[in-house]
C-alpha cells in the first residue's frame, strides 16, 4: 500500500494514533518521511508499517 504514497498525501500511522494526521514529505523506496501534527517529522520504514491514507490529491 505504501508504494502509492506521494508527497502531499495525508496519512495516519495505525500503530501511533496519538501522532495525529501527517503529510507525506517524501518516499524513497521503503523510506517514508512524514510530518505529523503531534509528533513532528518522522522517517518510517515502509516494510514495517502500512500507513492509512486519509486524503490524497486524486480523491
Amino acid at each position: 500500500m505504501n508504494e502509492i504514497l506521494e508527497p502531499g498525501m495525508i496519512v495516519r500511522h495505525p500503530g501511533a494514533p496519538e501522532w495525529g494526521e501527517g503529510q507525506v514529505q517524501s518516499r524513497i523506496g521503503d523510506r517514508i518521511t512524514v510530518n505529523f501534527s503531534h509528533a513532528g517529522k518522522q522517517v518510517l520504514d515502509g516494510k514495517r508499517v502500512s500507513l492509512d491514507i486519509v486524503w490524497s490529491q486524486g480523491g
